[in-house]
């Protein structure tokens, strides 16, 4: 064996493994069938611009022992979140909050909105919210769920949303207040000079192989290490012997514009049905319009982002975590965890939608358990 660890994918889950376990004496092999490191929080360098090349990535935690350990390896911007919502012309505050309260019905108090959304909860006859339309109706009223919930979710998800589990929608933010700021974590931000220059200081000593897919080589690459980090699809490890988890998956447009400012916003999302696209990231406005010394860019970088099922050869992003994939993943856990030297992680691997912060803690409790740290 010439290696303690191999570390299937350098996306943050490997990144972080293989850098916990590098810094306690640990020889690691990291390998990733894609041809760089970051998984999906790469960003690529476009027009002086850090493009986020698989979405929209905004760090934020409450977890200050994450945060101390990302500010190891990044300068955090101060970056706020605050998406804008567009129906069909007409702009909304997201997230919901007082802005959006008044565009949408001229209220322009606490008690006045609190009151205009239980009006329509009650008239909607829902008590107990079985569905996340009837949990969206009771956060955010009818009104307000018809035109900025229902479309965009349904793109998104490609399901009607009473067919979607209620879980889904309960960390909608939902504000009396004209708070702005999408996220209510202590900590916030994108790192200076874009994720991947973060994950390349992460990986910092650690040998990492890229346009390497392990499926195709597992036994080869089995047989360099003791024991696996694996942090890719679990029904693929498997090869979806038990039948294939469903995922929803994104296809990016991006596209250089010849001008300074194209909506005024690092994200808009499109909430009608109509329109095919989920959002329009502007990237710039991530790092304020500015280059790394200050300076104005004269140009912009958008990208449109739409949503679709899952297939063979797509790039999974979302699970899809209803009833019947909840018991599939059941069954596939309990394969995984016959596999005795191989440890699954990530989103893929537990088949969970983690934020970034969650990613992190959770491969951190995996090092401290690997490890003894």
């Amino acid at each position: 064996m010439k290696y303690d660890y191999l570390v299937v994918g350098a996306g943050l889950f490997g990144a972080t493994f293989a850098q916990q376990a590098h810094e306690a004496g640990k020889t690691v092999l990291v390998v990733d069938r894609r041809d760089h490191i970051a998984g999906n929080v790469y960003t690529s360098r476009i027009e002086g611009i850090n493009v986020h090349s698989y979405g929209a990535h905004i760090f934020h935690t409450n977890d200050r022992r994450v945060w101390r350990y990302v500010g190891r390896f990044a300068e955090f911007n101060r970056f706020t979140n605050a998406p804008v919502a567009n129906y069909k012309g007409e702009l909304y505050s997201l997230p919901f909050n007082m802005y959006t309260f008044n565009r949408m019905w001229g209220v322009v108090t606490p008690k006045e909105a609190a009151a205009k959304i239980e009006e329509q909860r009650r008239a909607a006859g829902i008590t107990q919210p079985r569905n996340l339309e009837e949990q969206a109706i009771s956060l955010v009223g009818t009104d307000i769920y018809e035109k900025l919930v229902k479309g965009y979710t349904e793109k998104q998800w490609g399901r009607d949303c009473r067919q979607l589990p209620a879980f889904i929608i309960r960390r909608l933010p939902v504000r009396f207040t004209f708070d702005n700021n999408y996220f209510d974590a202590l900590y916030q931000g994108i790192p200076m000079g874009g994720y991947t220059g973060m994950v390349e200081r992460m990986l910092e000593g650690v040998e990492v192989r890229l346009g390497v897919d392990y499926l195709e080589h597992k036994a080869e690459l089995d047989a360099l290490a003791e024991r696996v980090v694996y942090t890719g699809a679990i029904d693929a490890y498997f090869g979806y012997s038990l039948g294939a988890l469903a995922y929803r998956s994104v296809r990016f447009e991006t596209e250089v514009l010849d001008c300074p400012n194209f909506q005024g916003n690092a994200a808009v999302n499109y909430t009608d049905r109509e329109t095919p696209y989920t959002r329009i990231i502007e990237h710039k406005w991530f790092e304020f319009g500015r280059d790394e010394n200050g300076a104005e860019l004269p140009r912009t970088v958008i990208s449109r982002e739409y949503s679709s099922e899952w297939k063979p050869g797509d790039e999974p992003y979302y699970p899809v975590n209803d009833e019947k994939n909840g018991a599939l993943y059941a069954r596939y856990r309990e394969l995984a965890e016959k596999e005795k030297n191989v440890r699954f992680g990530g989103r893929l691997g537990e088949y969970r939608y983690y934020d970034m912060d969650k990613v992190i803690a959770s491969a951190l409790e995996a090092a401290e358990r690997e490890l003894g740290r």
